[in-house]
């Protein structure tokens, strides 16, 4: 009776980007409060479950989201008032079937996931339990390998880097305080390398948090990247991973890719991954091609040997995507963001496909991240090899930080994910 669903409550609040999203309270009849919200990205990937917006421009830009807190109160709420708590997937799959639709466009894939968030939440805290805990059924024995987004591409006036995120992942520490250690000592070290190829001109914050690249030539980047990690001594310790985020690149009238100043083909794309994997340790490359490259993929599963490929846009945390990707011998894991496909059930439910099939999962924040973001609970709780950060400035960033090393303390059994069976290179 204590975990029965006593109320339902949405509002709007901000994340990190200023944007509106919406925060939904889940109260127990025992009086626990289970609060979620649903962060939502920069690149989006046209797969991925609807965020539903007010697009009313007289309003926060058309980015207000009084309509998803509108279904929450009027029609998921009291679909799911007298539920128990913590039969996540029966409250997962009332909402899917209330929505009806493939995306979640009925009552946004944002009022669902904040929804699901919450009861999640209240559920671990009605046994006083941390979620991860709750969710890993006993102590970790592994730790996530913090990965650090450092130099943010994108747009910037007239500049445009076309790889979204050069990432350095301190895969060889030996715990995560050195983890975290040899982040904090790179990033500093990467804005004195890029002020010096600027001549003196100081390095700028990226759209990240990050540093701006100061050059559109991917390689470039790469280097600057790779001596600031040579500087600090971590050579043996640290390799990288890039986000190419190619659909943001890719013009489906030309069928090409923009990048630093040329429009490349697929195979050059392809071409270009095998290039610098060949160059630099990566753990993984992530959205090398558009996502509805299927043949693509394909060829540069076999042609890129020395790194992983794993899909965003690509997968969005899809299980039938992710299955026929496996299937076609089209990627090697993927991203993991919940909120692109909308519940905690069916994420995880990716997340286990991707684990008895021998791909690797690598959960995200999103771009427009907030403190507590349910992924890194749910990170700890995977036993990952690895998770993606930003860069160790902004707040909701180091909230991260503070807690994967407050899950080290509190799991002092624990070690840092042993990448050596994964590693290609």
């Amino acid at each position: 009776m204590k975990n029965q669903i006593k109320s339902v409550c949405a509002r709007q609040i901000f994340d990190s980007k200023d944007r509106p999203i919406i925060e939904v309270d889940v109260i127990t009849e025992g009086g626990v409060l289970g609060r979620g919200s649903a962060s939502t990205g920069t690149s989006v990937g046209m797969y991925e479950a609807v965020v539903m917006t007010d697009n009313n421009p007289a309003c926060f830009n058309g980015q207000s989201v009084y309509n998803a807190i509108h279904n929450v109160n009027r029609l998921i709420g009291p679909a799911i008032i007298g539920m128990d708590v913590t039969d996540q997937k029966g409250i997962d799959e009332r909402m899917i079937a209330l929505d009806g639709t493939p995306n979640k466009s009925y009552l946004g894939g944002n009022a669902i996931y904040a929804v699901s968030i919450a009861c999640l939440k209240a559920a671990a805290r009605s046994v006083n339990l941390p979620v991860y805990k709750y969710l890993a059924g006993g102590e970790l024995k592994t730790l996530p390998i913090p990965t650090f987004n450092s130099i943010n591409g994108g747009k910037y006036g007239d500049f445009w880097m076309g790889i979204q995120e050069f990432t350095f992942c301190p895969y060889k520490a030996d715990s995560m305080a050195e983890a975290v250690e040899i982040a904090m000592r790179v990033f500093g070290m990467i804005g004195k390398v890029i002020t010096e190829y600027q001549k003196g001109a100081p390095a700028r914050v990226g759209h990240y948090y990050g540093w701006q690249p100061p050059t559109e030539d991917p390689e470039v980047t790469m280097e600057l990247l790779h001596e600031a990690v040579r500087r600090c001594g971590y050579e043996e310790k640290v390799a990288y991973a890039l986000d190419c985020a190619a659909s943001e690149i890719y013009s489906d009238e030309s069928k090409t890719y923009y990048l630093n100043g040329k429009h490349l083909t697929t195979d050059d794309m392809i071409a270009f991954g095998r290039r610098i994997s060949e160059k630099y340790n990566f753990l993984y490359i992530e959205d090398l091609l558009d996502e509805n490259d299927w043949s693509g993929y394909k060829k540069a599963m076999k042609e890129i040997k020395r790194t992983i490929l794993i899909g965003d846009d690509f997968i969005v945390t899809n299980k039938e995507r992710l299955k026929r990707a496996y299937e076609e011998e089209a990627i090697g894991g993927f991203i993991f963001k919940p909120n692109q496909i909308g519940t905690i059930t069916e994420s995880l439910q990716t997340h286990e496909f991707a684990r008895t099939h021998g791909m690797i999962t690598v959960p995200s924040q999103r771009g427009g991240g907030v403190i507590d973001d349910i992924v890194m609970d749910l990170c700890l709780a995977m036993q990952v090899p690895a998770v993606k950060n930003s860069a160790p400035r902004s707040g909701e960033r180091i909230y991260a930080c503070n807690m994967l090393y407050r899950a080290a303390d509190e799991n002092p059994h624990a070690r840092l994910f042993d990448y050596s069976s994964l590693q290609r290179f």
